[in-house]
């Protein structure tokens, strides 16, 4: 079983352009010591139609792809792993326009659909808290509109970024949108860092 993530599409075409491939990689991931029954817990299953999987000692159905982005999905899992390989490979960031093209898809709302669901799950759960020294900062997106600087434009949103210094560069990185730009930039932001690290604004 494969146990790095592909360099290059090459790898990526080699290792799943086939749906048992994708599954088998699934099923790697779920259960890496083996089957074990979400319902009982039992160890022993029998598939069930290619796609799910028949606990031998309760009889529950599960599949590989329940609970996941890949559920009750009708598009052919080589898809989702061809997208998935295309997100996170773009240095500059990746958009529901160039997802779109890449991918041949025809209506952009799925592009833009599917990019936030793996945006959603990139983000892991009970990730470690910042340390060590934080420098926090503020940015306006959106379009320049005349007459209404900074503060003053509330069309456009209100990001701040935190960030880890790692030596002379730039380690682990948060950020979301602030509810409440005059209350100061810390606003929300101790509940993302360790209590007691120096922070910088």
């Amino acid at each position: 079983m494969i146990e790095e993530y592909p360099r290059n599409l090459i790898e990526l075409e080699a290792n799943f352009s086939t749906e048992a491939a994708c599954r088998e990689y699934l099923a790697w991931l779920r259960w890496p010591d083996g089957f074990r029954c979400p319902h009982c817990g039992g160890g022993k299953s029998w598939p069930v139609r290619d796609v799910l999987f028949q606990c031998a000692a309760c009889g529950y159905h599960t599949s590989v792809t329940a609970g996941t982005i890949f559920q009750d999905t009708r598009t052919p899992l080589p898809v989702w792993f061809r997208a998935m390989w295309w997100v996170t490979t773009q240095k500059n960031g990746a958009s529901a326009l160039g997802l779109q093209r890449v991918l041949g898809l025809k209506s952009y709302e799925t592009a833009w659909a599917w990019l936030h669901k793996f945006r959603r799950a990139m983000v892991r759960p009970g990730r470690d808290l910042l340390a060590g020294s934080v420098e926090v900062d503020e940015c306006y997106v959106g379009g320049p509109e005349e007459g209404l600087p900074g503060r003053l434009n509330l069309e456009k949103a209100l990001v701040v970024v935190a960030a880890q210094e790692d030596g002379a560069g730039i380690g682990r990185i948060r950020c979301d949108v602030a509810t409440d730009g005059r209350s100061g930039l810390a606003v929300g932001w101790p509940t993302r860092m360790r209590a007691g690290r120096p922070l910088r604004t």
